[in-house]
C-alpha cells in the first residue's frame, strides 16, 4: 500500500459512514412523512357511545338494520292515494342503499285508514317500538292528528308526503297550527298556498265572483275549503255557501240543493272518495247546477274518481307535477322514478304525491346518515334530538319536486300548485298533466 493511500484511508472511512447516516436519515424521514399523512386522514371510530340527548337515542347493533316505518292509507277507497306513496318509499329505500354498512328496514307497512282513529292505532305501534327512528306518513291530514302526538312524545320524527292541512304546521305567519307537534315535517305543500291558488284562478282567470265550498269536517278538507274562502273573499269574491257533508254519506241531493239555491258560479269541493264521487254524479240532476263550474282538489286527483264520466270538464287543484329535469339529492329524476315504478309495479302512480314520497324518504335517510355515529365495533348510535335538529336545519335540499327547505314548523315543500283541466275520463294521465294555471308563492 502506498504512503498516499495510507494517508487518505481514514478520511475515506469517515465519508462512507456519513453517507450511511444520511441514507438512514432520509429513509426515516420519508417514513415519518407517510405516518404523518396517515394520521391526518384516518378518523378512529369512538370506542364508547356518546351521551344521548334529551330525547334519547337509538342504538343499532353490528349487522342490525335501521328501522323506519311507512304509515299510509293502503286499504279502502283512499288506497289510490296511499299505495303510490308506499311504493315511492320502497323505491327510495332501495335506491339510497345501506347507511354506514347497515341496511334499512321498513318493517310491515302500516295503514292510517285516512282517519284519526287509524292514525292513532298505528302511532301507538310506532311509538312503542324504541328501535324505530323515523316514519314516512301519513297519507291523510286527519290521520296525522291521531298519530303524530304519540310519535312526537316518543322522540320520533315523521315526514309526510301528502298532508296539507295548515293546522299541522302553521299559519305561515309564525303561529303554530292547532295540531302541530315537534318532530313533524312534510314535503307536501301547505294548503294556504293551494287555497290562494284556487281563489286566484277562479277570480282572475275564470272571472267568476260567486263561489260555494263543501268539506267533510276532516282537517284537510275543512282547512283547504277555509283557505279558499278566505283568499277568495280577500280578492273581492263572495262565498255564498260554505257547508259540509258527512263521511259515509251517499245521498248528496240535500246539500247540493241547498248550495244550488244560493246560485253559485263555481263549486269547490276538496274532499275524498267515495263522497266526492257521489257529489260529481248527483250534481247534474240538481236544478241550478247546469252551468256551475266544478273544481276538486288533490284528494280527488286520483284514478278511481277521474275515471267517472261525470268528472269530464272538471278542474282540479293540487301539487304541480311538472318536474322537468329536477333531480333528487341522489340523482333520481321524475323520468327515472316513473320508469322504475312501471318496471316494479306494472302501472303508473294512481295519485299525485309519488315524488313527494320519494323525496321525503331520501330526506329522512340522508338525515339519519348525517347524524349516525359509527362506533368501533360496527354499531351505530343515532341521537333523536340530533335527527330533529338536522331536519329542521334543512336548506336547499335537492328533490324531484324542487328545492326543499324546512321552516320552524316543518313545512319543507316546494309549494308549487297547479290547476289541471280534465277532459277525457278514459285518459286520466292526460287530465293530470293538462295544466291550465300555475301558482308559486312570491316570497
Amino acid at each position: 500500500m502506498s504512503n498516499n493511500l495510507k494517508k487518505w484511508l481514514p478520511w475515506i472511512g469517515v465519508a462512507a459512514v456519513a453517507v450511511v447516516v444520511i441514507l438512514i436519515i432520509a429513509v426515516n424521514s420519508g417514513g415519518d412523512d407517510v405516518a404523518a399523512d396517515t394520521t391526518t386522514t384516518t378518523t378512529q371510530a369512538p370506542e364508547t357511545k356518546p351521551e344521548p340527548g334529551p330525547l334519547g337515542a337509538v342504538e343499532i347493533a353490528p349487522g342490525e338494520d335501521i328501522q323506519i316505518r311507512s304509515l299510509q292509507a293502503i286499504s279502502g277507497d283512499v288506497a289510490f292515494l296511499g299505495v303510490p306513496n308506499q311504493r315511492g318509499i320502497e323505491l327510495a329505500v332501495k335506491d339510497y342503499g345501506p347507511i354506514k354498512g347497515h341496511g334499512v328496514s321498513l318493517g310491515t307497512p302500516l295503514d292510517d285508514l285516512c282517519s284519526a282513529e287509524g292514525g292513532q292505532a298505528a302511532g301507538q305501534i310506532i311509538a312503542s317500538d324504541d328501535k324505530v327512528i323515523g316514519t314516512i306518513g301519513t297519507s291523510c291530514s286527519g290521520a296525522a292528528t291521531g298519530a303524530m302526538p304519540l310519535i312526537s312524545q316518543s322522540g320520533g320524527v315523521m315526514i309526510s308526503p301528502s298532508n296539507t292541512s295548515p293546522a299541522l304546521t302553521s299559519d305561515l305567519e309564525g303561529t303554530a297550527g292547532e295540531n302541530y307537534s315537534p318532530g313533524y315535517y312534510r314535503t307536501a305543500h301547505n294548503d294556504l298556498f293551494q287555497g290562494a291558488a284556487v281563489a286566484e284562478f277562479v277570480f282572475n282567470n275564470l272571472g267568476l265572483t260567486k263561489a260555494a265550498a263543501i268539506h267533510d269536517g276532516d282537517p284537510y278538507t275543512n282547512g283547504l275549503a277555509t283557505a279558499f274562502k278566505n283568499a277568495f273573499e280577500a280578492l273581492g269574491g263572495e262565498v255564498v255557501a260554505f257547508t259540509a257533508v258527512n263521511k259515509g254519506d251517499t245521498d248528496m241531493t240535500g246539500v247540493l240543493t241547498e248550495v244550488a239555491a244560493k246560485s253559485p258560479e263555481v263549486l269547490y269541493f276538496p274532499i275524498f272518495m267515495p263522497e266526492g264521487g257521489f257529489i260529481a254524479q248527483q250534481a247534474g240532476a240538481i236544478a241550478g247546477f247546469e252551468n256551475v263550474t266544478m273544481i276538486a282538489a288533490d284528494g280527488l286527483l286520483v284514478d278511481n274518481f277521474m275515471q267517472l264520466k261525470e268528472t269530464e270538464g272538471m278542474y282540479f287543484s293540487g301539487p304541480n307535477l311538472d318536474y322537468g329535469n329536477n333531480a333528487s339529492e341522489i340523482g333520481t329524476t321524475a323520468a327515472d322514478f316513473l320508469a322504475a315504478y312501471d318496471a316494479e309495479y306494472g302501472e303508473a302512480p294512481s295519485a299525485p304525491f309519488w315524488a313527494h314520497s320519494y323525496d321525503a324518504t331520501i330526506l329522512l335517510l340522508s338525515a339519519i346518515d348525517a347524524v349516525a355515529v359509527e362506533l368501533a365495533d360496527g354499531s351505530l348510535f343515532i341521537d333523536r334530538q340530533a335527527l330533529r335538529d338536522h331536519l329542521s336545519s334543512t336548506t336547499n335540499f335537492a328533490g324531484i319536486i324542487g328545492t326543499l327547505s324546512c321552516d320552524e314548523f316543518g313545512d319543507c315543500g316546494a309549494q308549487r300548485i297547479s290547476i289541471v283541466l280534465h277532459e277525457d275520463s278514459t285518459d286520466v294521465e292526460a287530465g293530470k298533466s293538462n295544466i291550465v294555471f300555475e301558482f308559486a308563492p312570491t316570497s
